[in-house]
């Protein structure tokens, strides 16, 4: 039972790297994959700016001539200067249940990153914090939401038998929208606007975020730092990312806070799940896909939160008490029911504990895998 790991260097072979994922995971209730046009956008070194500080390369496994599984290599210079480290990353694994297709897949990436003398590799990670990343090791029977990654439970099985280990693991909660909004948060709310002399936004249209949009991911930049591989976003990456999410976001939803200067402190993202209308989308925008996601947008009974985040010197002080009293007040008005959070790294307990006066579930669990390359 031969194996072959061919490297990608063809649109065609590009177009089986995103499509073979929906052969594994066919009619999978709680797969949700990504959209085709993001993932060319991703994997593109003429359109993701990433390519500016990393290096990438593509591979396919084919297994008796049946196409069996698939990786992506990512050197990412920056988070390794950023670090101090010398790591090689995987991401986009995908495989048939078969330690050997994977052992085959990740030594190719192991071997990839010796040419660069790094010493370990670790994954799945993306690009940046804004690709998908983390390999569920908790939460089979969940939907997870647009913005993560779902594999099946021998997964996490395959890489211990492969002498990976865990080197951080990311929590993802589901919360309950109450039916009132509490007065307590009302009141911590004004309390902290008026002491520190700030502000809600209280967007009612997209192009008054998109004045703030570099802002935004300015302090998104600072806030993130310390967080588990992190490197700061180019400004051509905020373009990107600002004309690939922010225009599309439905300003109810999205909190923005400034300061007396008009300058951006605090910010939380979310947008209705796109989850279900993605799934029977089936990654393409058309002829008919657009439709179903237009109607996840329209039906606000969950919501995903995306990003939170605040200015360094404002953490501490209170300011998402302000981020929450909006959201809260405007998922209450549309009926919506809960929440889900995206992924927050399992040592992050100061964002653990500002949830938790609304019922948390923690549901998931994901996980970021290191071995040392000998």
């Amino acid at each position: 039972m031969a194996i072959e790991i061919k490297e990608v260097n063809s649109k065609t072979d590009l177009n089986k790297f995103i499509r073979f994922p929906y052969k594994l995971y066919k009619n999978h209730p709680y797969w949700v994959p990504a959209l085709d046009m993001d993932e060319k956008t991703s994997l593109s070194k003429e359109k993701n700016p990433a390519f500016e500080f990393c290096e990438a390369k593509y591979w396919l496994a084919y297994k008796d001539g049946k196409l069996a599984g698939r990786i992506a290599g990512i050197l990412n210079k920056r988070a390794n200067d950023n670090w101090k480290e010398n790591r090689i990353r995987f991401g986009w694994l995908d495989i048939i249940e078969d330690k050997d297709v994977a052992d085959a897949l990740l030594k190719t990436v192991e071997n990839w990153g010796k040419e660069y003398n790094c010493n370990e590799i670790h994954g799945p990670l993306g690009f940046t914090d804004m690709d998908r990343e983390g390999m569920l090791v908790e939460g089979f029977n969940e939907l997870g939401t647009y913005a993560t990654l779902y594999n099946h439970e021998y997964y996490p099985k395959i890489m211990e038998k492969l002498g990976y280990e865990k080197d951080a693991d990311w929590f993802q909660f589901e919360y309950q929208v109450p039916e009132k909004l509490p007065e307590k948060l009302t009141k911590m709310s004004d309390l902290i606007a008026k002491r520190y002399n700030v502000h809600s936004l209280k967007a009612t249209k997209t192009k008054q975020l998109l004045k703030y949009a570099h802002q935004i991911f300015e302090v998104l930049n600072q806030s993130f730092m310390p967080l588990y591989g992190f490197a700061p976003l180019s400004d051509r990456q905020i373009d990107l990312f600002t004309k690939q999410y922010i225009g599309y976001v439905k300003p109810e939803f999205v909190s923005v806070i400034l300061n007396d200067k008009d300058e951006v402190v605090a910010f939380g993202i979310t947008m209705p799940s796109l989850s279900k209308g993605v799934q029977k989308a089936k990654g393409k925008l058309f002829p008919f896909g657009w439709w179903h996601i237009l109607q996840s947008i329209k039906n606000h009974d969950v919501i995903d939160m995306y990003l939170i985040a605040i200015r360094p010197d404002m953490q501490n002080k209170g300011l998402n008490a302000i981020i929450f009293e909006e959201l809260m007040s405007n998922y209450i008005k549309k009926g919506v029911k809960k929440t889900v959070q995206n992924p927050v790294l399992e040592v992050n307990i100061k964002n653990q504990l500002i949830w938790q006066d609304y019922n948390p579930r923690q549901h998931i669990r994901r996980r970021c895998y290191i071995k040392k390359i000998s």
